[in-house]
């Protein structure tokens, strides 16, 4: 009788002990998730370019789902983006619905703002790696592929130079000369 008591409080105790261990596991991962959740929240909430409270969050097994609305794609994976680079998440489920979609115009300005920008620094870069240009006297602006280059150098060799290295560079349609030769 005495073994059978022992064996059923020793069941009991075991049972118990593993019914808390799993308990304690199953607060500890609903801890996590509601933390990812908080970040989540926090960090959509802190960025400028979003409307976050147009953006739902849930979090289940470090797995962030989002829903709701954003203006254009690019908010979309902005948000996405911004969700998976927190500490805890395994996957981001993105299912945030576009409400105004982008229009090729968009996209294009985009694109040509990009462009312009990767013209300006390659310019700007060849002109201060020539041991020939004064590149730091030149300021390289670049809109819709169209280079201007302004400022001062020693010589009309040293202009043509700084107009070939514009009009030599990818994705440049034209440069205008607002170089001064200054002796």
């Amino acid at each position: 009788m005495k073994k059978t008591t022992l064996s059923v409080v020793m069941s009991i105790m075991l049972g118990s002990m593993a019914f808390g261990a799993s308990a304690a596991q199953d607060w500890q991962d609903d801890a996590k998730d509601a933390w990812i959740d908080g970040k989540a929240e926090t960090t959509l909430l802190l960025n400028t370019n979003l409307n976050s409270f147009d953006i739902n969050t849930d979090v289940h097994d470090g797995n962030v789902t989002l829903t709701g609305k954003v203006n254009s794609s690019v908010d979309k994976a902005l948000a996405g983006e911004l969700v998976k680079s927190l500490d805890g998440v395994k996957d981001v489920n993105n299912e945030l619905s576009v409400m105004k979609p982008d229009s090729d115009k968009d996209t294009n300005d985009l694109a040509k703002t990009l462009t312009d920008s990767k013209v300006a620094t390659v310019v700007k870069t060849r002109l201060l790696f020539s041991a020939d240009v004064s590149g730091t006297d030149i300021d390289v602006e670049v809109k819709n592929s169209v280079v201007t280059l302004k400022g001062s150098v020693s010589s009309d060799a040293e202009r043509d130079l700084a107009l070939m290295i514009a009009k030599n560079t990818d994705d440049v349609k034209d440069v205008v000369n607002k170089l001064r030769v200054t002796q």
